[in-house]
């Protein structure tokens, strides 16, 4: 892999970590903490949905960030000829 292959490959990487972090971090601190006042009269099985969003939603964002970052990698090794 060349130079510019190899800093191609890793700027798509980080760009793929970028973007999970900024959901991860706007689902958890952002739906969770800081907008919990506006959700909270949102009713969603039973109790509110900022409440639904600390304890379950941010969880269930996380697998699926995981396996979307999964996904998108294992694309990104076969484009540049690194998979396993």
């Amino acid at each position: 892999m060349s130079d510019k292959s190899r800093g191609a490959y890793w700027s798509a990487n980080l760009r793929i970590i970028g973007i999970s972090l900024v959901i991860w971090a706007l689902v958890s601190f952002g739906f969770a903490i800081i907008l919990r006042p506006l959700l909270s009269g949102i009713p969603v099985g039973g109790t509110d949905l900022g409440f639904w969003f600390a304890q379950q939603g941010s969880i269930l964002t996380f697998i699926v960030l995981i396996f979307n970052y999964t996904r998108y990698m294992n694309k990104l090794d076969r484009e540049y000829g690194v998979e396993e």
